[in-house]
């Protein structure tokens, strides 16, 4: 049997650890410079305020209902969400972690009995060491897991295990429901007269293929109890391409300023970079200008510049100087930029082959870097970074609403007065 297991409202149950007054409140947390909801409480979502609502749209209801805005907090997110994948790893044969807040669990043999009594053991660990309340589903394969899980955190219990004939279970899940399908596939799918799991499960996997695709008859497959292994487990796949970005809090007209975003964006993307043991081919710089209104109008817009290395690399090192160089190469003085990006592109992991007639030798891993990564993994992001990156970083987005780093930061550690 596979487990799923889910954190409820994670970034918000994060948030609840450190500031239990936040207990029983609307609490949202925040997107990228308080730009719109990402995250909701259970309070939050009754008041029907949906996802991806605006910030401004909110202003005016704060104080009369009370709503808790929170600015979203990476690093602790993060934090808790390895604590959360340790403490499954110490009472699970095996995990495959596949979001933040979420991983598919394998029980110990000897578990596998009682895996209701299981899963409320497991529940409990998780909320007295980590502090989250979760949802647990069990199912024979991953895809009714995920509607198992679905069905777990609507129940007191909060544990939910699949029964040998799930017919009228997957009659009453719709097809927009069913993991890999979604708002794409779904709208075709009903053309067809698939509007239930359990449709989709009948429809015939041969058909499927021909109107789908083999990734469409594998969801069959698994709804009727069939795993498909490593086939149905598509947030696994090695990224294409790695890219971070962000908007400044204010305008920056600084070159010093551009050039220390740039290395601190592709610090971080090379550290992501040899998370996944990939080395990039290439890399691209953008910068995003506002448009001027005086003394002449221009209009605002975007400039980047691309570099293939002679060897694919990790080494942040090598990454900065060859993207600053690039940055430097396209900054116009005088204008004010409003973002600036990285994107690392041909990504290979693996052996090489090397072009017989290029000058470029095989680059082995950084070892340097990969003692920074650790340094960083124990004691917390930004304990070790480039000095290219600066220090005071002036050009960040404010972040009024920020929790403190309580578990990353020494900073961070509340006082005891």
């Amino acid at each position: 049997m596979t487990g799923l297991i889910d954190g409820n409202n994670f970034f918000v149950s994060c948030e609840r650890i450190f500031n239990p007054e936040l207990e029983g409140k609307p609490v949202a947390v925040l997107s990228n410079k308080d730009g719109c909801v990402v995250a909701r409480s259970n309070e939050f979502k009754a008041l029907g305020i949906p996802m991806g609502t605006p910030v401004f749209k909110l202003k005016k209801d704060v104080k009369p209902l009370g709503l808790v805005l929170k600015t979203g907090n990476k690093n602790l997110y993060s934090d808790i969400s390895e604590r959360l994948m340790q403490t499954l790893r110490l009472r699970c044969e095996r995990i495959e972690q596949y979001s933040i807040d979420e991983a598919f669990i394998h029980p110990k043999k000897s578990d596998c009995a009682d895996l209701f009594k299981f899963g409320s053991n497991l529940r409990k660990t998780i909320l007295k060491n980590v502090g989250i309340p979760c949802g647990i589903g069990f199912a024979p394969t991953k895809t009714l897991a995920k509607i198992a899980d679905h069905i777990a955190k609507k129940t007191e219990a909060g544990v939910y295990v699949m029964p040998t004939d799930a017919r009228e279970i997957l009659e009453a899940t719709p097809i927009e429901e069913v993991w890999g399908i979604g708002g794409r596939l779904a709208p075709r799918m009903r053309e067809l007269g698939i509007s239930t799991a359990l449709r989709l499960s009948e429809y015939g996997d041969e058909r499927l293929r021909r109107h789908f695709s083999v990734n469409a008859a594998r969801k069959a497959m698994e709804l009727r109890g069939i795993s498909c292994g490593g086939a149905a487990e598509e947030g696994e796949e090695l990224s294409q391409s790695l890219s971070y970005s962000r908007v400044f809090g204010t305008p920056v007209k600084s070159l010093d300023d551009i050039l220390e975003s740039v290395s601190h964006y592709a610090a971080h993307a090379a550290e992501k970079l040899r998370a996944e043991g990939q080395r990039a081919g290439a890399a691209e710089v953008y910068l995003v200008y506002y448009p001027e209104y005086s003394p002449k109008r221009l209009e605002g817009g975007a400039v980047g510049a691309k570099i293939k290395f002679d060897a694919a690399t990790d080494d942040t090192l090598k990454i900065i100087k060859a993207l600053k160089k690039k940055a430097a190469e396209i900054f116009v003085e005088g204008r004010r930029y409003k973002k600036s990006g990285v994107i690392l592109s041909d990504l290979r992991s693996g052996a090489q082959q090397l072009d017989l007639f290029s000058q470029g030798q095989f680059e082995p891993k950084s070892k340097l870097f990969e003692a920074v990564d650790a340094v960083n993994r124990k004691f917390g992001g930004g304990t070790v970074v480039s000095i290219a990156e600066g220090l005071s970083q002036k050009w960040k987005m404010p972040r009024e609403n920020q929790s403190p780093s309580y578990t990353t930061s020494w900073a961070g550690l509340p006082v005891a007065k």
